[in-house]
């Protein structure tokens, strides 16, 4: 499951938000992914400019030699300045000559205090079983891009097909919401089905190389992976809704511009419909709707009673 750098750097921030970051991450991906602006982002986040240590081959023969390595656990034993956290980061993790990949496995597992540990490799599968499982993986897509979501179509077709839907304006709205929450029961079965087969791969491909603990703290992360995979997924949905009615707005004030090419025909519609004021009363609804599941108001309560005054035409 690849993150674009975005939802990547939104899952790390909300991690260290409620102190549930771990101590090392992988982060992986082609040329032109974002890692290394990832890591940036991420070490900002943690602890501003200051206290940022970065090792990448120098060396003649382009590998990250032990001295690196040393001097990076020198860094880390140092005290971070106002509780911040120490960060490392090794770019072209595999290239780790074998006796840096050893020294830096002992930083791995007793890593100092307050540090963090962010690998960046396009080559992930040439780094030792033993540091990839001490380390958690941020796959990260090609060209920092996403593919579109299926859902996110979906919800296109249901907002269409709500402009020829038969029954009142309740009915509607009623089927409507309902057709949400299901694209979001199956995002959040398909996360889950995904964390399971993930955490099952690694565990009969590490579980000689780390001890006991190990498998309880991946649970954990990827426990907490799926409910952050959630927020976002829901939230693009939302977005989704909300570009829909900025379209209605667009074709209602003669703008040119479209979000949503594929429903162009069906706002056009609703624009001539509804008047201005109507449009952006909904246009603010769905942005209250929004707010409530950034304050995790009951979801399907929050969707019904909101659906119930934005789709009443």
């Amino acid at each position: 499951m690849a993150f674009s750098r975005n939802d990547a750097l939104s899952y790390l921030q909300r991690a260290h938000d409620q102190n549930r970051l771990a101590h090392a991450y992988l982060i992986s991906g082609p040329a032109g992914s974002g890692k290394r602006a990832l890591a940036s982002d991420l070490a900002e986040a943690v602890n501003g400019a200051d206290g940022i240590f970065l090792a990448e081959p120098e060396s003649k023969s382009r590998k990250i030699v032990i001295e690196q390595i040393r001097d990076l656990e020198h860094t880390l034993q140092m005290r971070a300045a106002d509780g911040r956290r120490k960060v490392a980061i090794i770019s072209e993790a595999d290239r780790l000559q074998p006796q840096a990949a050893n020294a830096f496995l002992k930083t791995l597992e007793e890593p100092p205090k307050d540090s963090l540990l962010l690998l960046l490799s396009a080559l992930p599968e040439a780094l030792p079983d033993t540091i990839l499982s001490r380390c958690i993986a941020i796959p990260l897509s090609p060209n920092g891009d996403r593919v579109s979501a299926v859902e996110e179509n979906n919800l296109v077709e249901l907002l269409n097909a709500s402009m020829t839907a038969h029954g009142s304006a309740v009915q509607r709205a009623y089927r409507l919401a309902r057709g949400l929450q299901v694209l979001l029961a199956g995002i959040r079965e398909n996360i889950q089905e995904q964390n399971e087969a993930a955490l099952k791969q690694e565990e009969m491909r590490y579980k000689n190389t780390t001890d006991g603990s190990w498998l309880d703290e991946r649970a954990d992360h990827y426990k907490a992976l799926g409910e952050s995979l959630y927020l976002q997924r829901r939230a693009r949905l939302i977005e989704i809704i909300f570009a829909w009615w900025s379209d209605v707005l667009r074709a209602k004030t003669g703008g040119a511009r479209v979000e949503l090419p594929a429903a162009r025909k069906q706002t056009a519609a609703l624009a001539q419909k509804l008047s201005t004021t109507e449009i952006l009363r909904r246009i603010r609804r769905i942005e209250q709707l929004r707010d409530h599941l950034g304050r995790n108001i009951q979801e399907a309560l929050a969707i019904e009673i909101a659906f119930l005054s934005v789709f009443d035409f």
